[in-house]
């Protein structure tokens, strides 16, 4: 492994270990001037950016489903750093010098430099006036079709960085190509719009230069990659996410009818899309996949995950009692099966704890899971088609099939009658179908734009409300008063600080922070 670090955006060269999509093919020594020679170094260096996933990943969390009413610290009377660091991205409290911010946002540039030094051998170019991606011929024995396919899993690779960028932090640095020190220095934020366009590029181009297999006619080493159906469906969910539902329409449309991925079926449908027995099943469309065994590419969400104090009871090594799901959600999933999976209890003598079994599977190492995170499943280009259409006979039906999937029984015209009803039943069905998939947040954001009904802002208010007097007020002092938290949820606050650290040791300009830290 060879990492090097540049400062002004922190971004890091690093060309890691790598995997099939999850083999290993260890490189050391490594220089960008000779490698990429030849389709198996682009493949394997091509790994080496899907293992760069993972960093991020595992924070990704604490970002999302820890802002969301689906989850809490459950812990209010621990003092330690990590708790407190945890606790204030769940209460809204934290400074633009909070370390996991950081740490995110290090791990995914660092993963964005890797992409784009393979891009850029893939003779890859974007052209920031235009809002164009050209692949240009190169120089390697490499087959036009390959050169294409390794070149569209990279751009949806930082496609997918870049969305969860703009998602969390608004207009962040955008980096296209491998870039020096003194080059670093000199770039500043661009705008959102612009951030925008750029993923749209990627994932444009990423959908008409990979394959186009259906599920069933695809390598399984292959599944759980980026494809063709991958850069749709998420293309899909950047238009939605700006509003752009009829643009988003065909998009989820053709996925829907024609990649082969399915709902699955029979008994436990819903906890069997999560087995490590059924790994990239009909349902997984893209995942960040990990591997148990010891060889440092393994999930530590099983452990992060289980309650606290459980011992060997629940996984091996014991649980972190993380990710804490909340009261509310306990009581939402309530004669739903799902729930057996999303929300669980512990009891051991007065210690009861919730947690999820969504990221249990056996380890023999702590922290060394072989559970995968799934990121685009096809329910969820189901219940995107149903938002995207809106109030309709056809979006009702597409939440009926994952409802009848799920065990549940389906709506009729009676009970979903008007917007407003059915707006809350397709949030209360994506805050069910994908909770602790690291989605509600982004759910909530999207909202502001695409509902009539339901805002970010008064969905965590409430949910403040409702967790106040069983959990939030029993921090030590200073203790906040349930005004005090609710006052914290702003419009502003809805985007992370830029990292302090970005801005202190940039001396090249002034890089301006987000308004409300």
């Amino acid at each position: 492994m060879k990492f090097i670090q540049y400062t002004g955006i922190c971004l890091c060269l690093l060309l890691a270990a790598c995997k099939k999509n999850i083999d290993l093919y260890p490189e050391s020594n490594l220089n960008t001037g000779t490698y990429y020679s030849n389709f198996t170094e682009m493949k394997a260096a091509l790994t080496g950016c899907y293992n760069g996933l993972q960093a991020p990943q595992n924070i990704e969390w604490q970002l999302t489903e820890l802002r969301s009413d689906n989850s809490k610290m459950g812990n209010t009377g621990s003092s330690s750093a990590q708790n407190r660091d945890l606790s204030d991205l769940d209460m809204f409290a934290l400074s633009s010098l909070h370390p996991n911010v950081y740490n995110y946002w290090v791990g995914t540039y660092a993963n964005i430099r890797n992409i784009n030094t393979l891009l850029q051998k893939l003779g890859v170019v974007y052209d920031q006036a235009a809002g164009t991606i050209t692949i240009n011929p190169i120089d390697v024995p490499i087959t036009a079709a390959d050169q294409k396919q390794l070149a569209g899993e990279a751009l949806f690779l930082r496609a997918h960085h870049y969305f969860n960028l703009v998602r969390l932090f608004g207009g962040v640095f955008l980096v296209h190509k491998p870039i020096s020190h003194a080059e670093a220095i000199t770039m500043n934020r661009v705008s959102a719009p612009d951030i925008y366009k750029f993923i749209e590029a990627d994932l444009s181009t990423a959908a008409a230069s990979m394959n186009v297999l259906k599920y069933a006619n695809m390598l399984p080493a292959d599944r759980g990659r980026a494809t063709s159906w991958a850069a749709k469906g998420l293309l899909a969910k950047v238009y939605l996410t700006q509003n752009k539902k009829v643009e988003a329409i065909p998009l989820l449309q053709d996925v829907k009818d024609n990649s082969g991925f399915a709902l699955l079926t029979g008994a436990n449908a819903y906890n069997r899309i999560f087995s490590v027995n059924e790994e990239a099943n009909s349902e997984i469309i893209f995942a960040v996949r990990y591997k148990a065994g010891g060889l440092g590419l393994g999930s530590a969400f099983g452990n992060n995950f289980a309650p606290l104090n459980s011992g060997t009871n629940i996984i091996n090594g014991d649980g972190d009692g993380q990710n804490y799901p909340t009261a509310d959600l306990d009581t939402a999933t309530n004669g739903d099966p799902r729930k057996s999976i999303l929300v669980t209890t512990y009891v051991s003598g007065s210690n009861t704890q919730l947690y999820t079994r969504k990221y249990l599977s056996p380890v023999s190492i702590d922290g060394d899971g072989e559970s995968d995170w799934p990121v685009l499943r096809f329910a969820d280009i189901l219940l995107m088609l149903a938002e995207a259409q809106g109030f309709t006979p056809a979006s009702i039906s597409l939440i009926n099939d994952v409802r009848v999937r799920s065990g549940l029984t389906p709506y009729t015209a009676g009970n979903i009658s008007s917007v407003a009803q059915f707006e809350k039943a397709l949030a209360d069905e994506r805050r069910i179908e994908f909770a602790f998939e690291n989605h509600r947040w982004f759910d909530l954001l999207r909202y502001n734009l695409t509902f009539t009904t339901i805002t970010a802002e008064q969905t965590i208010k409430d949910h403040f409300a409702d967790e106040y007097f069983v959990h939030y007020r029993l921090y030590p002092a200073p203790t906040p008063s349930l005004q005090e938290l609710q006052a914290d949820v702003t419009r502003e606050r809805l985007l992370l600080p830029i990292p302090q650290k970005e801005i202190d040791t940039n001396t090249g300009l002034v890089i301006p922070q987000n308004p409300g830290y």
